[in-house]
């Protein structure tokens, strides 16, 4: 099942099986819908950390106290206290929870190239913050920015004019970025003229290393057509007599 004996035992203490986390779920802690009401108590003068888990266990809380005392430990970094010890109440400034996600490069990057019209005003007011911190920034975002939408529009007449730019510009990434699309010339205008992709392709090797990778590289190719054919998702546009997906990609299997 791919979880430790301590999962399965704290599961089956359980009044229903818990519904496993898929990884599109990660990151997002149960303890998140309590934070509001765990903050709302701290305020209200309650520090201890047992004393809030066991308020917010009857609300249907389902983790653990480790991650409930691993919050108010960061509460009470965030207002730069020590470790709670016996004596006198400090009266403490209010703690909030940030009004968006820390603004790291990963993210950054991530807002920067998304669609405008799928931000959400803080996410429209961060990339203004991020284009007023200097010329390089803002030069950046807007190169970026035009590049992707001449792309995802097919504007190939804009393509030029977009590489003279990025070309002369003060930042040495993009200058490299610019020439590896100078090599590639014909390929890269031909992505935003013609209608073909290599996408379906590119797919299915993906998901042949993939099941390449799950039996740890021991699979021989016959074994490894069959998982292929047979791989959810493709079971029904493939049979037996259909092992076409296989010899297109024999040399990804042996990669």
């Amino acid at each position: 099942m791919g979880c430790s004996r301590r999962t399965i035992e704290r599961s089956l203490q359980m009044p229903t099986w818990p519904v496993r986390q898929h990884r599109r779920h990660y990151g997002r802690s149960v303890l998140n819908p309590y934070k509001a009401l765990l903050l709302k108590r701290w305020n209200a003068g309650c520090h201890t950390a047992i004393q809030l888990f066991r308020e917010i266990q009857p609300r249907g809380y389902t983790g653990s106290y480790r991650r409930v005392a691993a919050y108010v430990s960061r509460i009470r970094q965030a207002q730069g206290v020590p470790p709670r010890r016996q004596g006198r109440r400090q009266i403490l400034p209010v703690v909030a929870e940030p009004v968006s996600q820390p603004l790291t490069p990963r993210r950054a990057t991530w807002l920067v190239l998304r669609r405008a019209e799928k931000h959400t005003e803080a996410e429209a007011q961060q990339i203004a913050q991020l284009h007023a911190q200097s010329a390089e920034v803002a030069e950046a975002i807007d190169l970026a920015q035009d590049f992707t939408h001449l792309v995802r529009q097919r504007q190939p007449e804009q393509f030029d004019p977009w590489l003279e730019r990025a070309s002369t510009s003060a930042l040495e990434a993009l200058q490299r970025f610019a020439s590896g699309l100078r090599d590639d010339y014909a390929a890269v205008k031909a992505g935003m003229t013609l209608p073909w992709s290599t996408g379906p392709v590119e797919g299915h090797i993906n998901r042949l290393k993939m099941l390449k990778r799950q039996m740890f590289g021991r699979a021989h190719l016959d074994l490894l057509s069959r998982r292929f054919v047979r791989a959810p998702d493709q079971g029904q546009a493939h049979g037996r007599d259909q092992p076409a997906p296989v010899a297109v990609h024999a040399e990804a299997a042996t990669a």
